[in-house]
This record gives structure tokens, C-alpha cells and sequence, in this order.
């Protein structure tokens, strides 16, 4: 349906309407101009197939400083505009407009032969096609495993069994992710993913998926998945103020906290887990040097998977904890890990979680060897030296910037990392460094040897 709220309006409608073929606008009047004069209110025309720029149609009028920023990211030089229908008409002899030119094709579409400027443009439009598309499907998937887990403890009390169904129905979906030949990376996704009721117990379920898988582990995924996901059940039996871990509480609350997990294991019977899953439930507070609770648990006796799920746990409360301004950057999540309590967890499993998140992990404010900032995005777990960051870059908006693989060559490499306090203003805003950290599961690409490859 044609929009007519002004007739130039209507004009620009019926010529993309035309296909740009000029019907409705005499050609006489569109002349070029460069895209830095470009101005709120011009009637533009944009010499590219509709495939290379996010715009509904080729030709409409401009209505805020983010479309001219769009543009300016297309590559583009100069655009056609038509300054008699621009509002309000452009001064001649304020801004004097190009000389006038005749509507014709871009060079090389009458042709078929395709610019260099014009086939890159058309690499990075379907990148970032595919790049949006990937965060989407991240996103949907992340949504639907948070559904599944609120269900999963509605139905606990009344129907304990179909609680266990629930649960592991969201197991088999991540699964499903993380099978096969092809690589698959940890994905940072937006803060709006999920609910913040179930971004713990699912990052521990991301995570420990992708160690247990990192150290070998095949038959016993599907326990573990379940295992993490429900580590925590027993909380739901505390009074709702002792729910979030807080390091100020007296010993008697301390004691009624520690109890979440005797909890969580009458729970884990009454839904008909198997032993291997009620054992990671009663010992995801248990540390290799008898730290832990509720037994003091040394070394082997505790369960490879209740290790795997303990160093998650422990690195997901760090930089997610109860209270937002005491979380840890990742990067630095793992280096107070490693430095501080490094006794705490089995050292072949600590030491392939860091190889597996790598220096940087998903979340990681960083400078480039080049001197830009970026924020790391996605770490592939089968190679992660180098992570996958989107870069600020002042000429293009934050939406439609790519996000860069630095495993490739030629690409910088990160030179520090940092806090997000130490960012300049406006890079913070542009990459927007989560207050909470929430993670998916994402394949990697076939080939993944593109610029910005998927993400």
C-alpha cells in the first residue's frame, strides 16, 4: 500500500514502484552530490541493487542522521538526490547541488561485469546478512532453552516426573548443537536473550557441555547437560532473599544457603534422575583441596562431571554474581581462577577450560595491536588463540558492523584487555559491554575462512 503522508512522497513510492526506471520523476532533476553534504530531508536515489543496502527502496527521503550514516557506510562517493523535492528544496545558492545528470545504470550493470567496489560491497552486505541471521537463530534457541527451564521448575513440586521431561528436552536441544564434525563456538549473546532467572543455569549448561566434550567426554554429555542445568534446583526450597549467593552472610545464613543442595538432591530423586545426575547435583559445591561442601570432598572422589560443573559454576558466579558491581570481567574471571583458586579445581580440567575459553573469552573488552577497541564475541572451542570481536568503528553504525575473525591472517591481534570503566565514552556506548555475561552454543561456518566470519 502506497504512503502518501506528502507529495514527494507519493513521488518516490511510484519511482521505486517503477523499479528506478525513472516513471513518476523527470531524470533532468536528479543530480549528484557527495554523501558527506548529505542532509535530513533530501530525496535520495541510490545507485545499487536492492540486495547491497539495508533500505526498503532505491529512492526515499532521508529522515535522520542514522540513514546518512547508513549510506556513508554503503562506500559510496556521491548519490543522485533530487533538490526541488527535497524538504525543504536544497539553496543553490547556499549548497550548490552537482551538475545535473541523466538517470542512467551504474557502471557495469548494463554490462555484466561487476566492479571490484560493488562485489565487496554486495561480500559485506551478505555477511552481515548472515552475521544477524546466526545472532537471530543464537538468540531464538537461547529463548526457548530458558522456556523450558521455568516450565521445568513449575512442574518440580506437583509433577516431578514431567519436570525431568521438560529438562531434558532442553538437554537434547543443546545436544543437537554441539554433535557432530563441525566446530562450534561459545557466542556472547545481547543482554535482552532470556531471563535473568536462567542465564546461570544455562551459561553452567553451555559451558559445561563444551569442557566435557573438550576433555573427551562422549557418553556421559547428556548427564552432565542435565546435571548443570539443574544444579541449583534446591534453591527453589530457600526463602527467596538467600537465593542469590551473597558474600555477606552471617553463618547462620551461610549454613541455610549450604543447604540448597541436600534440597536439590531429595528434588533430583522424586524426578527420577539417574545417580550419575544426583551426583553432580551433591557436588557442585565440592572442591579438590576439601574446601567445598557438603562433605569435604578431596581430589578423585568427586565425579569428573561434578568437577567440570564446580569450575563452570565457579567461573559463571564471577562474572554473574548477585550483585552486578561486583562481577569480574571474563578475562579477568579467569585470571583470578587460575591465580587465587587454582587449588580448588583438578588441574587437567582447569587448564583445558582456559585453553577452551581462551585469553579473551566472549565479553572481553579488548584493544587491538592497531590501537582500536573491540569487543570479543565468540570464541571457537576447537581453536581459540584468537577470538571473534566487533570492532568500534566511528564510519559505520554499531548494527551494521561486521564482526572480524582475528584467527585470519593479516587481521590485528588484541594488544590488552580491559575494564569496561576504561573505555572511552563513546566506545562504550558503540560496543555496549554486557552487564551480564549470557552464552549459546553457534557452528561455525563451512570454510570459516572468510572476512567476519558468521557470528
Amino acid at each position: 500500500m502506497m504512503r502518501t503522508n506528502t507529495a514527494g512522497d507519493a513521488v518516490v513510492m511510484a519511482y521505486a514502484a517503477g523499479g528506478g526506471g525513472g516513471r513518476g520523476m523527470n531524470v533532468s532533476e536528479l543530480q549528484l552530490i557527495e554523501v558527506e553534504r548529505l542532509q535530513i530531508g533530501m530525496l535520495v536515489h541510490l545507485d545499487l541493487g536492492w540486495t547491497e543496502h539495508p533500505f526498503p527502496f532505491n529512492s526515499f527521503r532521508i529522515r535522520s542522521d542514522e540513514q546518512i550514516a547508513t549510506i556513508r557506510s554503503l562506500g559510496l562517493a556521491r548519490v543522485r538526490y533530487c533538490p526541488q523535492k527535497s524538504d525543504p528544496p536544497v539553496d543553490p545558492a547556499i549548497d550548490p547541488p552537482a551538475a545535473p545528470v541523466a538517470f542512467e545504470a551504474p557502471s557495469g550493470q548494463d554490462t555484466g561485469v561487476e566492479s571490484d567496489q560493488q562485489r565487496e560491497r554486495r561480500h559485506a552486505r551478505a555477511l552481515l546478512r548472515e552475521q544477524q541471521a546466526s545472532l537471530d537463530r543464537c538468540e531464538r534457541q537461547f529463548s526457548q532453552a530458558s522456556r523450558g527451564y521455568r516450565q521445568s521448575l513449575q512442574y518440580v513440586r506437583a509433577q516431578p516426573e514431567l519436570a525431568r521431561v521438560e529438562a531434558e528436552h532442553v538437554i537434547d536441544g543443546m545436544l543437537a548443537e554441539i554433535t557432530g564434525e563441525q566446530d562450534v563456538a561459545i557466542r556472547l549473546l545481547s543482554e535482552k536473550a532470556g531471563e535473568e532467572s536462567s542465564l546461570h543455569p544455562l551459561n553452567c549448561t553451555v559451558l559445561s557441555l563444551l569442557l566435557a566434550k573438550a576433555c573427551g567426554i562422549v557418553d556421559g554429555l547428556h548427564e552432565i547437560g542435565l546435571g548443570a542445568l539443574l544444579h541449583d534446583i534446591g534453591k527453589i526450597e530457600l526463602p527467596d532473599r538467600m537465593r542469590w549467593r551473597d558474600q555477606n552472610f552471617s553463618s547462620a545464613e551461610r549454613r541455610l544457603f549450604q543447604e540448597h543442595v541436600g534440597h536439590g538432591l531429595a528434588l533430583a530423586e522424586r524426578m527420577g534422575l539417574s545417580p550419575s545426575v544426583r551426583e553432580i547435583i551433591g557436588q557442585h559445591h565440592e572442591y579438590a583441596d576439601g574446601s567445598g561442601y557438603p562433605n569435604a570432598l578431596i581430589g578423585e572422589r568427586i565425579a569428573q562431571g561434578s568437577r567440570i560443573v564446580a569450575l563452570v559454576n565457579q567461573y559463571d558466579n564471577l562474572c554473574n554474581p548477585g550483585k552486578p558491581a561486583a562481577a569480574l570481567t571474563p578475562h579477568d574471571a579467569l585470571a583470578v581462577m587460575f591465580a587465587r583458586m587454582r587449588a580448588q579445581f583438578d588441574p587437567a580440567t582447569m587448564a583445558i577450560f582456559i585453553r577452551m575459553m581462551g585469553v579473551y573469552p566472549p565479553g572481553s573488552a579488548v584493544q587491538l595491536t592497531d590501537g582500536r577497541y573491540a569487543l570479543s564475541v565468540a570464541v571457537n572451542a576447537a581453536r581459540p588463540l584468537k577470538p571473534r570481536v566487533l570492532v568500534h568503528d566511528p564510519a559505520v553504525a554499531p548494527e551494521d558492523a561486521l564482526v572480524i575473525d582475528l584467527e585470519q591472517q593479516g587481521q590485528p591481534g588484541v594488544q590488552r584487555s580491559l575494564k569496561p570503566a576504561q573505555l572511552p565514552r563513546a566506545v562504550f556506548e558503540y560496543l555496549s559491554p554486557r552487564k551480564r555475561m549470557c552464552y549459546f552454543f553457534e557452528r561455525n561456518r563451512a570454510g570459516g575462512d572468510d572476512m567476519g566470519q558468521a557470528a
